[in-house]
């Protein structure tokens, strides 16, 4: 958790020169990432597309293939972003739809769960080289399991 806080410290200290700076309506990226969630402990891999539909606000669906100890699971996420600084590192505040598939076996035999709920969050973006950047996130899911969790990968600027 420690390692967290100091990750998620670092980028926001990282953003604060380039504050009050915007961010271009019709920019789009693909990000690919890593899941971490910090109260069960469960990993898993995603993909999702951020699309910029106004000045500083961005959507992005994501899906997540989780891979729980017993079972299988996924999620689907429909964020809203909102950043507050743009340039080289770039923190953004998120809120959105999201949905988690469960099954408490792994032949797919078992109890199948189907969660919707709210998450909400922070993160941030800081561009490596011109044609791919850090994104990391830290967010909350209301639904169950209710846990917060960390995200990590590259983004790629269409």
């Amino acid at each position: 958790m420690k390692k967290v806080f100091g990750i998620f410290c670092l980028g926001f200290l990282l953003s604060l020169p380039a504050w009050g700076q915007t961010q271009s309506q019709g920019d789009a990226r693909i990000h690919a990432f890593g899941t971490y969630g910090l109260r069960y402990e469960n990993f898993g891999t995603g993909a999702g597309i951020e699309y910029f539909f106004a000045e500083k606000f961005a959507i992005m669906p994501s899906y997540t293939k989780l891979f729980p100890e017993v079972g299988k699971g996924s999620n689907f996420s429909f964020d809203f972003r909102y950043y507050v600084s743009s340039g080289s590192s770039q923190l953004y505040f998120m809120a959105g739809y999201s949905q988690n598939w469960e099954n408490t076996q792994p032949d797919g035999a078992g109890t199948r769960r189907n969660y919707v709920g709210a998450n909400m969050g922070v993160g941030a973006y800081i561009r490596l080289t011109d044609w791919v950047g850090l994104s990391t996130e830290l967010k909350f899911q209301s639904q169950n399991p209710q846990d917060g969790g960390f995200r990590i990968g590259l983004a790629f600027p269409l």
